[in-house]
């Protein structure tokens, strides 16, 4: 055999470190990284942390009483809604005032929707996030969601 074949070559040589100053490298960064997670605000909440922790504020669902009108157009189309508000039970202690006004808000609203309008996902979407919006505005921000149940169209 030769001794190129055994010996190993000038460029293998020098190019890793030594088994010491590898260890000095992974201990330095072990330091670092350690330093920073100490520095770290404590309310900074890593994801899992976060995933882990309860709702901050609780809610609540209440039933809104059921909607049965005609649509705006054609008039001979009617639709029954039927819906949940969620809200905070410290900020609308009494839901079923603030409920009764909402769903009449709902009526008026239905009213003026055409069959056209509540026609596939983007329509039902749409009608969502509008009744959504009347339902905030009412309870003056409090109702935080709204449930559709029931949307019957006949």
């Amino acid at each position: 055999m030769s001794d190129s074949a055994i010996a190993p070559s000038a460029a293998t040589r020098g190019a890793g470190l030594p088994l010491k100053d590898l260890a000095i490298v992974v201990l330095l960064g072990a330091a670092v990284g350690g330093a920073f997670e100490a520095l770290r605000p404590a309310d900074v909440k890593k994801p899992a942390e976060a995933a882990a922790a309860p709702p901050s504020e609780p809610s609540t669902l209440y039933d809104l009483p059921p909607v049965i009108t005609n649509l705006g157009s054609p008039q001979d189309i009617w639709v029954r809604f039927e819906g949940s508000i969620v809200f905070d039970p410290k900020t609308l202690p009494h839901p079923e005032a603030i409920a009764g006004e909402i769903g009449d808000d709902f009526l008026a609203y239905l009213r003026t929707v055409s069959l056209k309008q509540l026609e596939g996902p983007i329509g039902l979407q749409n009608m969502r996030q509008d009744l959504k919006e009347r339902a905030a505005t009412r309870s003056g921000g409090k109702v935080r969601e709204l449930v559709i149940r029931t949307l019957v169209v006949q």
